[in-house]
């Protein structure tokens, strides 16, 4: 039996010694589920905060006879503690630093337009603040009227939520998780464009500018790279 096992056993047996033990050797694993809720409205530590409590539910329920690594089996139930709360917590409640970022960008914007005499570019922006595009889109799209993460987007019709957070099944979220790691090994450009299209929500239109190439090259990109995803997945 590993030291895991063994303090998930001692803990399902009343050991409140061994839960938090299991709860400081496994903060790493916490965190990495919590850091993908940052920015749908909750600080980071109450994310990390709620993951504890979801982690907590894993090792409660955790059968030592199921034959699956326990990491296996905690991931689902932290991201599902996280998206529950996120969920019945109602609209989407935009932190401080997004909002303090959000206005930084625009005073900058408008510098630009003044200056250049022209809408700036993503890129623009991004050397004047030192913000990187993935963090102006997300700022921008975070302050901007809030969309449901059930809205579909793409042609294939994937939504926010069931790419990165659907819980219904532990398989269904193993293989968000697969998803996540492919997403990791596409060519940067690809990689750029899925996460800001079905992590951020952004439509092609804001991506191209953000990636400051037209609509049609983003689409051709996107499907390149949602192509590249299903041949990783097979």
């Amino acid at each position: 039996m590993s030291r895991t096992e063994e303090l998930i056993a001692r803990s399902q047996a009343g050991d409140e010694s061994a839960k938090e033990l299991l709860v400081s050797e496994n903060a790493g694993l916490i965190w990495s589920v919590a850091r993908r809720f940052i920015g749908r409205g909750a600080e980071a530590d109450d994310l990390y905060q709620l993951g504890c409590l979801g982690f907590l539910k894993a090792v409660d329920g955790f059968d030592l006879e199921f034959g699956t690594q326990f990491s296996t089996y905690a991931v689902p139930k932290i991201a599902g503690e996280i998206r529950r709360f996120l969920r019945d917590d109602g609209a989407v409640k935009v932190s401080r630093g997004i909002k303090e970022r959000a206005a930084t960008i625009k005073t900058v914007r408008n510098q630009l337009i003044s200056s250049l005499g022209r809408e700036p570019t993503i890129l623009e922006i991004s050397e004047h603040t030192g913000f990187d595009p993935e963090e102006i889109a997300l700022a921008e799209s975070a302050t901007a009227a809030v969309e449901s993460i059930h809205q579909p987007a793409g042609d294939e019709g994937f939504t926010l939520e069931n790419i990165l957070t659907d819980t219904e099944s532990e398989e269904t979220m193993l293989e968000r998780i697969s998803l996540r790691q492919a997403i990791d090994r596409l060519p940067e450009r690809e990689s750029m464009v899925i996460r800001l299209r079905y992590f951020h929500g952004l439509t092609q239109q804001r991506v191209s500018k953000v990636l400051n190439v037209s609509q049609v090259q983003v689409s051709r990109i996107e499907k390149k790279a949602l192509g590249l995803l299903r041949e990783q997945m097979k």
